[in-house]
C-alpha cells in the first residue's frame, strides 16, 4: 500500500485509489466512545483487501496496522489521530479528524490509506472528477438528473416525464439544467469524434491506402 508523500509522483492518483477511512461512518456506528476497540474492513468482489484495528480514546483513535511501500518488508504501524469537534446546529456533536501527517494537522472528515493515514492535501490527490475532461463531467451531471428524474440512464436516450408528486417549477429547473449538461456532453463528443476521424485519415494517407 502507497504511504504519504511515497509511490506515483506524477499526480495521477485521485481519492478513488486510496483506502477511505470516514469519521462520519464511525462516528454513525456509535464507535467513537472512549475504551471501544473495532477493526475497520475494505473489500472488493465480496473478498477482504486491507483491514485496520482501532481503539477510541477520549481525545484521540489509535490506529494498529501493518504497511508496506512498493514491496519493501511490512512495518507495524501504532499512532494516534487526534480529534476535534464541533457543535451541530440542531444539537449534538460532529467528530473530525486531525490528520497525522507531520507538519498537518488539518480538520478533515477522511483519511486516506497509506503508510500513514493522512488528508488529501497530504496525499496530493486529486478528486476523480479533477481527472475528467468537461464534456466527461457534464455526462456525468447529465446522468445524476436523469437518474432523480427516473429516465433512462444515457444522454443518447429520450428524455422522459415529470415524476409524480414533483412540482412543475422543480422540474423545469432539472430539465432544462439537463439539457445544458447533455449539450455540452454531446459537443465534445462530436469533437472526439472528428479529431479521430482526422487521425484515421491520416493514417490512410501515410498508408496510401
Amino acid at each position: 500500500m502507497g504511504g504519504y508523500n511515497s509511490g506515483r509522483r506524477d499526480g495521477k492518483r485521485t481519492t478513488d485509489d486510496m483506502h477511505v477511512l470516514d469519521i462520519r461512518k464511525v462516528q454513525r456506528d456509535g464507535l467513537l466512545k472512549p475504551g471501544c476497540s473495532f477493526s475497520w474492513q475494505w473489500t472488493r468482489g465480496g473478498n477482504k483487501i486491507a483491514a485496520i484495528d482501532m481503539r477510541a480514546e477520549t481525545d484521540r483513535v489509535q490506529l494498529i496496522y501493518r504497511s508496506r511501500v512498493n514491496g519493501d518488508e511490512w512495518q507495524d504501524m501504532d499512532y494516534p489521530v487526534f480529534l476535534d469537534w464541533t457543535q451541530c446546529h440542531y444539537g449534538g456533536q460532529r467528530a473530525w479528524w486531525r490528520c497525522p501527517a507531520m507538519g498537518c494537522g488539518r480538520r478533515v472528515a477522511v483519511l486516506y490509506g497509506g503508510k500513514v493515514y493522512a488528508c488529501r492535501h497530504c496525499h496530493k490527490l486529486a478528486y476523480s472528477t479533477q481527472r475528467q475532461l468537461p464534456d466527461d463531467r457534464a455526462t456525468g451531471k447529465a446522468d445524476k438528473i436523469r437518474k432523480r428524474l427516473g429516465w433512462d440512464a444515457g444522454i443518447l436516450n429520450l428524455p422522459g416525464g415529470k415524476p409524480k408528486g414533483m412540482h412543475w417549477r422543480t422540474f423545469a429547473r432539472l430539465q432544462a439544467a439537463h439539457d445544458a449538461h447533455a449539450e455540452q456532453a454531446m459537443a465534445g463528443m462530436t469533437a472526439k469524434l472528428g479529431v479521430a476521424l482526422a487521425r484515421l485519415e491520416g493514417v490512410k494517407s501515410r498508408l496510401k491506402i
